[in-house]
C-alpha cells in the first residue's frame, strides 16, 4: 500500500511540473502572437459576409457590429476591429496534501479507458479592451495550449458591449468609472449583485471577477456573492449575465 502511495505522489508531482511548464510557454507565445498578430490579419481571407464587409473597410467599428446584433463567427473580425486583452481566470487546481493545492488556469480531469487514463484539459478565457467591451469562452482539450486557444476563440465570438457610467449617490463624476445601476446575475448556485461605487473604491470583488471587470473597462464596484463561489467558472458566468443587464 505503501508503495502505491508514493508512486501516486510522484506522478500527482510530474503533472504539476508539466502544468508549470505549460504556463511558461502560454506566456512567451502571447508575447511572440503580439508581435506577428499583424501579419496573420494581414494574410486573413473572411469566410462570411460579415468578415468581408469588415475587410473591406464597409464596418469600421465593432459598436456597428454589436449594436446591429449581428453574430461574429470568425475571432479575426474583433482584431481586425479592437486591440483586446485577454487573462486566464483559475478554474483549476494542482493536487496537493490534504485537498489544498494552488489554484492554476487549467483545469484537469481525467476518463479511465480500456487504453488506460486519457487526461484532458481545460481552460476559461476572458477578454476585453478595457473600453466597454468584454467575452468570455471555455475550451477543453487533449493539452493545454490548444484548450487555452479555444477559450480564446470563443471569448472574442461572444462579445459585448456595456454601459458604464456613475450610478452612485455618494459620488458626482461624470467619468465613466463604473456601471449606471444596480444589477444581478446568477449561474448554477452562485449569485452575484453588482453595485454602483463611487470613484476611488476599486474593485470589492473576488480576484476572478476582477479580472473581467478590468478587461471590461470598469474601476470601481460594491458587490455581494452567495452560493459556492470556489466554483470559478460559474462565478465568471454569473459575472457576464451580470454585466449583460448592461448591455
Amino acid at each position: 500500500m505503501s508503495e502505491k502511495i508514493i508512486k501516486k505522489s510522484e506522478e500527482r508531482e510530474k503533472m504539476d511540473e508539466l502544468v508549470e511548464i505549460a504556463e511558461e510557454i502560454v506566456e512567451k507565445e502571447v508575447v511572440e502572437k503580439k508581435a506577428r498578430g499583424h501579419e496573420n490579419l494581414d494574410s486573413w481571407v473572411p469566410q462570411t459576409k460579415l468578415g468581408k464587409m469588415v475587410k473591406g473597410g464597409k464596418i469600421k467599428n465593432i459598436d456597428e457590429v454589436l449594436d446591429n446584433k449581428m453574430k461574429i463567427l470568425e475571432p479575426e473580425i474583433v482584431d481586425y476591429l479592437l486591440s483586446v486583452d485577454h487573462d486566464l481566470l483559475f478554474v483549476g487546481q494542482s493536487k496537493g496534501k490534504f485537498g489544498g493545492g494552488k489554484r492554476r488556469a487549467w483545469r484537469q480531469s481525467q476518463k479511465k479507458t480500456k487504453e488506460g487514463n486519457v487526461i484532458t484539459f481545460s481552460a476559461f478565457v476572458v477578454v476585453g479592451d478595457k473600453n466597454g467591451h468584454v467575452g468570455v469562452g471555455f475550451g477543453k482539450s487533449k493539452e493545454t495550449l490548444p484548450a487555452r486557444e479555444k477559450a480564446l476563440r470563443k471569448a472574442k465570438l461572444n462579445l459585448i458591449k456595456i454601459k458604464r457610467g456613475s450610478g452612485s449617490f455618494e459620488g458626482s463624476s461624470h467619468e465613466l468609472h463604473s456601471i449606471p445601476l444596480k444589477v444581478e446575475g446568477k449561474c448554477g448556485s452562485v449569485s452575484i449583485t453588482l453595485i454602483p461605487a463611487p470613484q476611488g473604491t476599486g474593485l470589492v470583488i473576488g480576484n476572478e471577477g476582477k479580472k473581467i471587470l478590468k478587461l471590461a473597462g470598469i474601476q470601481d464596484i460594491y458587490s455581494k456573492s452567495f452560493g459556492h463561489k470556489r466554483t470559478t467558472m460559474n462565478y465568471g458566468k454569473a459575472v457576464m449575465e451580470a454585466l449583460k443587464k448592461l448591455a
